[in-house]
């Protein structure tokens, strides 16, 4: 499955080269449903994008709070959360709204 994956609010700071923008080919999961959902994505994430402290993008199985996730534009809560259903050339935007200061 093809995907745009795009960091941003210093997230991307945690992948190689620091990119923002990410078009990525993710295997479907073998778990017999065939369904790439975004818990999926996450953990795919973790150990393929992710270079550093994944403790700041990740927080268990779910990103950490004050990570706004946005699928095809729309809040990720309202498609779902972790159980949302990513289908053929979907864009998942991941943005940190926390600063240091």
């Amino acid at each position: 499955m093809h995907l745009t994956l795009e960091f941003g609010g210093g997230l991307e700071l945690l992948l190689e080269n620091s990119t923002k923008v990410h078009k990525v080919e993710v295997t479907t999961p073998k778990d017999g449903q065939g369904k790439v959902t975004m818990k999926f994505l996450l953990s795919w994430v973790k150990e393929n994008l992710i270079k550093e402290r994944p403790e700041m993008f990740l927080k268990a199985d779910s990103v950490r709070p004050g990570v706004l996730v946005l699928i095809n534009d729309c809040d990720w809560e309202l498609c779902g959360g972790l159980d949302a259903e990513l289908e053929e050339k979907d864009v998942v935007v991941f943005i940190s709204t926390l600063h240091g200061g």
